[in-house]
């Protein structure tokens, strides 16, 4: 499987857009033989398990130019290099508490020539700036990553969409989301036709603040 699938789903591509997403396979069969950031089974996958999961949240909202994302526990590099591919005009913070994964999305970063990534190596509890959108593939259960997350998010939204947290989660997520009314759950086998995504969905979760009145 290649980055057919990505152009399946996403017609309106640029060249240079298109050399990017076919690029990821090289760059992450390399890196992978070193650092095993993506797993084996999945790595023969990378765009149906990886890049194409990762975009599921594209189909739910498109990045404005010039607004601010992150990217939770991003581990290898998903769901933010894949997104800052589609958005070159958004700006894409990546940041993972484990070194050698952020060495790897780094190196990645330079060989598509990113300009609109930066990768840290930090925990998300002690960055100081604050974004539009949180972007995360299910790193821990929604009210952990709220605690972790919490007054990271512009209280101004830029989008039609309030700002706030897009969770790319699978299987039954009632019990976890109970506590959260306002949350919305996309069905990503909406969106995707493959058999893989008949269970993974995107959470949107809007950012809350409390009123001074």
């Amino acid at each position: 499987m290649n980055a057919d699938l990505i152009f399946k789903y996403f017609t309106t591509l640029t060249d240079t857009q298109k050399q990017q997403f076919i690029g990821l396979e090289e760059l992450y069969q390399d890196w992978n033989q070193k650092i095993n950031v993506v797993s084996r089974k999945d790595i023969d996958e990378l765009y149906l398990r990886h890049v194409l999961h990762s975009l599921g949240i594209a189909k739910i909202q498109r990045f404005n130019e010039d607004s601010k994302i992150l990217d939770v526990g991003t581990g290898g590099g998903f769901p933010g290099i894949p997104l800052a591919i589609l958005f070159p005009n958004t700006h894409f913070t990546l940041v993972d508490a484990i070194g050698k994964k952020i060495k790897v999305v780094q190196h990645v970063v330079d060989g598509l020539q990113l300009k609109n990534v930066t990768a840290r190596h930090s925990r998300v509890e002690d960055l100081t700036e604050k974004y539009d959108f949180i972007v995360s593939r299910a790193v821990a259960a929604m009210p952990t990553f709220v605690h972790w997350t919490k007054g990271k998010i512009k209280k101004d939204s830029a989008h039609e969409r309030k700002n706030g947290i897009f969770y790319l989660k699978g299987g039954d997520l009632a019990e976890e989301l109970k506590d959260y009314k306002t949350a919305e759950v996309f069905d990503l086998k909406e969106y995707f036709e493959e058999d893989f995504f008949e269970t993974k969905k995107v959470v949107y979760l809007p950012q809350k603040f409390k009123s001074l009145s």
